[in-house]
């Protein structure tokens, strides 16, 4: 590496506390539905995004892309054999290794190594993968007064302290206290397309995985989803519970689709 390279990578590691090749380029939101209703979930979740699917790949014709009309893509779906599904996190970087080696060292395991790219599993249990950038830069728009921006991590109690520190420093992404105290979130630089949220349960329960849409209007986006199939579960203090037609639960939350900021107070 040239010396100028070196104090390339320097400043990179002070301002994003990762090293060059280790920095997230870009991040995917997976939508994980059982592969007998994975065509409800794909026919939903490109509806209320507004997107179309790309083509099929995978051993099992498992995984497809979200393809949106601007910008580029930031969600994908797959199919899964066992279990109910949930969500995950795909994380693209410049050197798949590096993050690797970062992760394992702050605590990760790895799952099941592949070529080029690695399923891993978080301190706390949350399966997240590896992934190289192909040079994604562009959020998609805004679609009928929301947009998916948020993975948000159900953690159980022991672990959240644990959790937060550890995709803080994998990330080094701004690093916040949420709106209420179960709640703690992690900023990514501007122009990268989804946040993290960390959410501690009320109980050592198992965690999970679920995605987060911010809509302007709650209210009206929740109608256009009931309208394509998915049902209310319930209100939480500043969101809505959802589940969409392949079983899968999501919400619906007060915030600006364009910032991701919750509403200044009146």
């Amino acid at each position: 590496m040239s010396e100028v390279s070196r104090a390339g990578a320097a400043q990179e590691q002070a301002q994003t506390g990762v090293v060059r090749g280790e920095a997230i380029r870009w991040a995917y939101a997976f939508v994980d539905r059982p592969a007998e209703r994975f065509g409800q979930a794909c026919d939903f979740w490109t509806a209320v995004t507004g997107t179309k699917l790309s083509g099929s790949r995978g051993e099992r014709d498992e995984f497809v892309t979200l393809l949106p009309d601007g910008g580029d893509a930031c969600v994908k779906a797959q199919g899964v054999e066992e279990g109910v599904g949930g969500a995950h996190l795909d994380l693209a970087v410049e050197d798949v290794s590096a993050l690797v080696d970062t992760a394992v060292r702050l605590g990760a395991e790895v799952v099941a190594p592949h070529d080029g790219w690695a399923v891993l599993r978080s301190p706390g249990g949350r399966l997240f993968c590896a992934v190289p950038w192909h040079g994604e830069s562009v959020r998609p728009p805004v679609v009928e007064g929301s947009r998916l921006d948020q993975v948000c991590l159900d953690v159980a109690p022991a672990a959240f302290a644990t959790e937060v520190a550890f995709w803080t420093d994998l990330t080094g992404w701004e690093s916040l206290p949420g709106s209420l105290p179960e709640f703690h979130v992690l900023k990514p630089p501007a122009g990268l397309p989804l946040r993290i949220l960390l959410q501690r349960l009320d109980t050592d329960r198992p965690g999970s995985a679920h995605l987060d849409l911010a809509c302007a209007d709650v209210d009206a986006v929740r109608a256009r989803h009931e309208d394509l199939g998915a049902t209310f579960v319930a209100h939480g203090a500043r969101w809505t519970v959802m589940r969409d037609p392949a079983g899968g639960t999501y919400c619906l939350t007060g915030r600006d689709p364009e910032t991701g900021g919750l509403p200044a107070a009146g």
